[in-house]
């Protein structure tokens, strides 16, 4: 995800937004990502040509997901853990809403 600083250097929108945006059609698609800000810009920018200009925001890897993943609700225990069963469905839980917005 790059910003074209010949256009501007203040880009009026959050690239995080932007980039929660697209991996949100991904998954739409069926497939899977991860975004990475924690990246070696210039080796980067050097393995990929590109180009001074391009101010490098983040990374977005999208594929196609090698396992299933399952969103459930923690259990009584509490347990936020991920753990995968004997199939390698990989569950992840979740707390409620409800659980975690304060009124």
């Amino acid at each position: 995800m790059l910003n074209d600083t010949e256009l501007t250097k203040n880009y009026w929108c959050d690239p995080g937004i932007a980039a929660q945006s697209i991996l949100l059609g991904a998954t739409e698609k069926g497939l899977g990502g991860c975004m990475f800000g924690s990246v070696k810009r210039d080796e980067l920018r050097s393995a990929l040509k590109i180009e001074e200009r391009y101010e490098i925001l983040y990374v977005l890897a999208i594929g196609r997901p090698k396992e299933k993943v399952v969103l459930e609700t923690v259990g009584p225990d509490g347990d936020i853990k991920y753990w995968r069963d004997n199939q390698r469905v990989h569950h992840v839980p979740k707390r409620l809403l409800k659980d975690i917005i304060l009124e």
